[in-house]
């Protein structure tokens, strides 16, 4: 019997294991795949995360930028410095330094271990796997955008939304670059690591694109990159209002709780914030708190989905009009110094949103 099983090994499952065991309890992170284990992700990460942790986080830091490069339809670029220098990682690296931190404060990790069904029996959670069954009084699902546990737990989560990754060998001066306009209702974006450069692209609204695939190749032929291993799918579960993330002694965290930003994709930090929330609302419940998990979901709706909102709104404005969103907006110095600083937890979109519409005003 564990006090907490938490499925999934991610930057979720990880934060959450960390505060959970550093705090005393017995904690299992069950993972399906072998560990460490590759992962397709873009892998940029806000250094603000370093305020959630009290470990040093640099060995899990692949590369850090402090450029940004756009272009809309592979022209008009334009490039500028960020106010806030960005972390680059490679989430096998990353993850699993993460999890190591929750290891050495005491929690247990089981790899090659898939969940095929979880039942709440009297006051616990009996969760059958491929192995042998497991048994905890409370749950944290962070099994990602495509797993199976928020259905089992009859909680909502978002549609996903279709995004491939590739990686590419990486060369000197390499600056992350987006480009807008090739894509309608979406973006491509290329992240430079210290060993290879990955290009994302993705689609965040209206339908899906049949040609992502096809886009990307073409996007990464016309840098001068043509070697490639695959590409890989990477579904995104963007924000797209509030939703319950708990139940019965049981929460949703991570991918798992549709929370990457609607206008970034942005996964990592706010699943980290999640994974760190979802420690205390356990902790909390532990102690004889009744009403924990149910400020689990009140807390991410204020600290992240509240602004999460505006950044909806601002998505919606930005891909209705997109060329003119490129001129008035990305193109000015300002905005992606403003956008910087959001990732970096300084300020919120509801701080910005309003300007960002005025300016758009005499279009």
């Amino acid at each position: 019997m564990f006090d907490c099983i938490i499925v999934g090994a991610g930057p979720a499952g990880g934060a959450a294991a960390y505060h959970l065991a550093k705090r005393g309890h017995s904690v299992l992170v069950i993972e399906k795949d072998a560990w460490p284990r590759q992962k397709p992700c873009g892998g940029g990460v806000s250094p603000a995360i370093a305020k959630w942790f009290d470990f040093d986080l640099t060995p899990a830091i692949s590369t850090t930028v402090e450029k940004i490069r756009y272009t809309w339809k592979l022209g008009d670029p334009v490039e500028t410095e960020i106010v806030k220098p960005m972390w680059m990682v490679r989430r096998d690296i990353f993850d699993q330094y993460l999890m190591q931190q929750a290891v050495d404060q005491g929690a247990k990790l089981q790899t090659q271990t898939e969940v095929t069904g979880i039942k709440f029996k009297g006051s616990s959670w009996q969760v059958s796997t491929n192995a042998e069954p497991l048994e905890a009084k409370y749950l944290i699902a962070a099994d990602g955008a495509k797993g199976p546990m928020a259905k089992w737990l009859g909680l909502k989560q978002s549609t996903l939304r279709q995004s491939m990754v590739a990686e590419f060998p990486s060369s000197p001066g390499q600056i992350p670059s987006f480009e807008f306009g090739m894509v309608k209702n979406g973006s491509i974006w290329g992240f430079p690591k210290a060993d290879s450069y990955s290009i994302s692209i993705a689609t965040f609204r209206g339908g899906e694109s049949k040609d992502l695939n096809k886009d990307l190749i073409q996007y990464a032929s016309k840098l001068g990159m043509t070697t490639y291993n695959s590409i890989s799918e990477h579904p995104l579960c963007l924000w797209d209002g509030d939703k319950t993330l708990h139940t019965q002694n049981a929460l949703l965290a991570g991918d798992a709780a549709s929370l990457a930003d609607p206008l970034s994709a942005e996964g990592i930090r706010p699943s980290i914030l999640s994974g760190v929330k979802a420690a205390e609302a356990i902790d909390q419940a532990l102690g004889g708190a009744s009403n924990a998990l149910e400020k689990y979901t009140q807390v991410m709706q204020q600290e992240w989905g509240a602004d999460m909102a505006w950044a909806g709104r601002l998505a919606g404005l930005f891909y209705r009009f997109p060329g003119i969103a490129y001129k008035a907006g990305v193109k000015v110095p300002v905005a992606t110094q403003l956008i910087s600083k959001i990732l970096c937890g300084e300020m919120r979109y509801a701080d910005v949103v309003d300007k960002a519409m005025k300016s758009l005003s005499p279009f």
